[in-house]
């Protein structure tokens, strides 16, 4: 028989069915885990920070009020779920459920072999359009696309930053945080540069962040950017790169007239 779960996705169940593996446990079941989680009053406080009001960037997103370590435990229980089941859950508009998809996708990539890994990259790739937060980016863009492709072509991190989706353009940047925890920051460098005017705040604020990353490893190479960009900056993007420096230097760079 078909049910119908409240984020509005379908999906089946066998009368009479028994299910008693985790392995092959999936969409109903996580989403009657979630069910019996969730906290309408959290739910208000998230859907206000999460900016979930008509026009703003999440717009339209629901939220059941459960915290990310509960949600965590819960996508620990379906290591088996099928790739079928993660992409009804990315389909759903309540957000604890695609970020319990993505939590799962996340252990199943590390669980993976070479083959997995690679089903799971493109999968995640042609589901972005579920990736629409930017807590939902920021959990898993890094151990995902930004771990694969530490032994790939990296190209596709360009396209990706050029995408007229400003999520996937946050994938861009955050994906480099795995090269930048091994050392590597010419990607992070390139597609900072490239997200320099980007309209989008959410944006200033993932590429300053990533840029502090670098900092914090290479400080040389992220004065040197800063250098060649602190002048054209958005001021965020600024402020959140030289979060680290003493107050003196920081002070310097943001009295630096803004060239336009």
């Amino acid at each position: 028989m078909v049910q119908q779960d409240l984020s509005g996705i379908s999906f089946s169940k066998t009368a009479g069915s028994s299910i008693s593996s985790p392995e092959i446990m999936g969409f109903e079941d996580i989403v009657e885990d979630l069910d019996k989680l969730k906290d309408p009053e959290k739910a208000r406080v998230l859907s206000r920070f999460f900016k979930t009001g008509k026009g703003e960037y999440g717009e339209g997103d629901i939220f059941l009020g459960i915290p990310v370590p509960l949600q965590r435990k819960v996508a620990r229980k379906y290591p088996g779920l099928s790739l079928e089941d993660a992409q009804g859950l990315l389909s759903s508009k309540i957000h604890e459920h695609r970020l319990v998809a993505l939590l799962i996708l996340i252990f199943k990539y590390r669980r993976s072999d070479g083959k997995g890994k690679s089903e799971i990259f493109d999968f995640y790739l042609k589901n972005t359009s579920g990736i629409n937060n930017w807590d939902l980016v920021d959990l898993s863009a890094q151990h995902i696309i930004g771990d694969y492709l530490l032994m790939s072509d990296r190209s596709l991190l360009q396209k990706l930053a050029q995408s007229k989706n400003f999520w996937e353009r946050r994938i861009a940047i955050m994906s480099t945080f795995a090269f930048i925890r091994n050392q590597q920051f010419e990607d992070t460098l390139r597609i900072a540069a490239m997200l320099m005017h980007d309209k989008h705040d959410l944006i200033h604020k993932a590429v300053g962040w990533m840029l502090r990353e670098v900092g914090k490893r290479d400080g040389e190479q992220l004065e040197r950017f800063l250098k060649k960009y602190s002048g054209v900056m958005p001021r965020t993007m600024l402020r959140y790169s030289i979060e680290r420096f003493d107050e003196g230097k920081r002070k310097a760079y943001l009295k630096q007239p803004v060239i336009v």
